[in-house]
């Protein structure tokens, strides 16, 4: 927001001229003086104090705003919670028509944590980065694709041959690196452009033993896991 400037014939008289403009506390206002002006001699030549002043915009209070926004605007009814962490914002919605944002493989859900983060950013001139989740699919989907890793890996190991899986997102080509990253086996490098990017699994060298019952009880659960 833009600092709007405001005069009264006193500080105090400028100050409330602009909570009432602003519609906030002055807690809320960041207040700078622009001028302190003068009561002149018997009233002549006065000049008012004059000030410039804008919101201070509170992060939790900007998400909740175009958050709420955007969900009122579609008639969704739902629960943010806001917790915020050393390396980022993390909002938790819970809803149940709120899932509907969520979209084929979380695309919804990225698209609405891109603007989101798009108007913080720019209102409060920070690149924090805003992580949303509905009804903790994010973590579902997290250990969905952890099982998907091992499953594929497995197949590599015993095929002896490169896997290309499913095109995916950064977010989700991130948890396949991490889930495979100690496995002694599976090397794991992306190809392609976006949106089609995606994850290879291949083979390491040294990596096959001709006893295939070595590997088979590491991976034989993985899609319980």
């Amino acid at each position: 927001m833009e600092y709007i400037q405001i005069s009264g014939k006193t500080r105090q008289e400028a100050i409330e001229k602009a909570i009432e403009k602003l519609g906030v506390d002055e807690s809320k206002l960041d207040i700078q003086v622009v001028d302190e002006g003068s009561k002149g001699f018997l009233g002549i030549g006065a000049k008012d104090y004059i000030i410039k002043v804008k919101k201070i915009v509170d992060r939790e209070d900007l998400i909740r705003e175009f958050l709420g926004k955007v969900f009122k605007s579609m008639d969704i009814v739902c629960d943010i919670n806001i917790v915020q962490t050393e390396e980022n914002t993390r909002v938790e919605i819970k809803g149940e028509d709120a899932a509907m944002f969520i979209g084929k493989r979380g695309e919804s859900l990225d698209s609405l944590q891109m603007l989101t983060n798009i108007v913080v950013s720019k209102a409060l001139d920070s690149h924090e980065k805003i992580i949303l989740d509905i009804e903790n699919y994010r973590e579902k989907r997290e250990k969905s694709l952890i099982a998907y890793a091992k499953k594929m890996a497995k197949k590599v190991i015993f095929q002896r041959r490169n896997i290309k899986l499913e095109p995916m997102n950064p977010y989700e080509r991130r948890v396949i690196h991490y889930a495979l990253q100690d496995d002694s086996r599976i090397n794991t490098f992306s190809e392609g452009e976006e949106p089609n990017r995606r994850i290879v699994l291949s083979l390491k060298k040294g990596g096959f033993n001709h006893n295939r019952g070595r590997y088979s009880n590491r991976y034989e659960n993985a899609d319980e896991e």
